[in-house]
């Protein structure tokens, strides 16, 4: 399993915002400091108010990610669709949608949104045998 823990402000107004575009609270796992939300079988966000994440990390700041980056969240989808409904939920849920343009390459369509403490996710949708067409060596790099 992956559990992706995120420090956040206000952690029933986080639940709120990660049920409102699809994941599920598991109160066993939860109380007024943290929120286990389910996303698969195998993928939880676990949200922590910014007092309790901090006893994880005690010698660190905790970012803002509304000012630097800490990570991007890729989800995948089933389809395109998929991606722009979650996108459309985010905003109405009170994110902030595509922080960047979409990317449409054909075998994969991707967007982003960022929650309202600012961490950003990039819901995707890839056709595989496509992208093994279009790369069926693999994807080509650029030397470090």
């Amino acid at each position: 399993m992956i559990f992706v823990n995120l420090p956040v402000a206000d952690v029933a107004r986080s639940t709120a915002f990660y049920e409102a575009i699809g994941f599920t609270k598991d109160p066993r796992f939860s109380n007024e400091m943290a929120s286990a939300m389910q996303w698969s079988e195998t993928i939880v966000l676990m949200i922590l108010r910014h007092d309790f994440y901090k006893t994880f990390i005690p010698d660190k700041s905790i970012a803002d990610a509304r000012a630097t980056n800490e990570v991007l969240i890729a989800l995948s989808f089933e389809s395109r669709d998929a991606v722009d409904a979650i996108v459309d939920k985010a905003v109405a849920a009170g994110g902030t949608g595509d922080i960047r343009a979409p990317q449409d390459l054909g075998f994969m369509y991707g967007r982003t949104f960022q929650d309202p403490d600012g961490h950003v996710f990039e819901p995707h949708h890839m056709d595989l045998e496509a992208a093994m067409a279009a790369f069926p060596d693999g994807p080509a790099h650029e030397p470090a």
